[in-house]
């Protein structure tokens, strides 16, 4: 697929896959069912919940791949680029095509990034929940929890995709 370029953040290319639409619709389609049907909320805040859901959910995704550049940075080998509407809800960090080979220890270090910033924001959100009222409080718990389990936990479950399989596999390579 093509990408879509939008300029520079923080040095940083970004671009969007047209997939990224798409994933946002359904992201949005989720959410609202969920609010709909979770919360017993009438239809429009339910559509206004999942709405605020879905610019969360890419929030993080961005403030993830920072997570990641920043880590990449300091290790001396930045990255180029973010690319959003991976497997339509995630994105694509970039680095260098000419990059050398890397040692294991530099890949873990970026590969931990993401993880990180996004772990130090579920213990802010942690920590706001009980000041939020209403249905900003269920708001609040999908921002800690997707926090906590999509952007920080993942590193325990190695799917080959996320950040667990890059540090498993970096591992692995560190110790043969």
């Amino acid at each position: 697929m093509k990408t879509i370029h939008l300029g520079k953040l923080f040095g940083l290319q970004i671009g969007i896959l047209p997939l990224a639409f798409v994933g946002t619709l359904v992201l949005w389609i989720v959410f609202t069912v969920i609010a709909r049907s979770g919360l017993n909320i009438p239809f429009s805040q339910a559509l206004l919940m999942g709405f605020i859901a879905t610019l969360l959910h890419w929030t993080f995704e961005l403030i993830h791949s920072l997570g990641h550049a920043y880590a990449a940075k300091r290790t001396g080998h930045p990255m180029t680029g973010v690319t959003f509407g991976a497997m339509a809800v995630f994105a694509l960090t970039h680095y260098p095509k000419d990059e050398p080979e890397l040692s294991p220890s530099i890949h873990i270090r970026r590969a931990l990034g993401g993880p990180i910033i996004n772990g130090l924001l579920s213990i802010v959100f942690y920590f706001l929940l009980p000041l939020w009222r209403g249905n900003w409080f269920w708001i609040g718990m999908f921002a800690f929890i997707e926090n906590l389990f999509v952007y920080t936990l993942q590193i325990f479950l190695p799917l080959g995709f996320n950040d667990g399989g890059t540090i498993l596999k970096n591992l692995r390579r560190k110790s043969s």
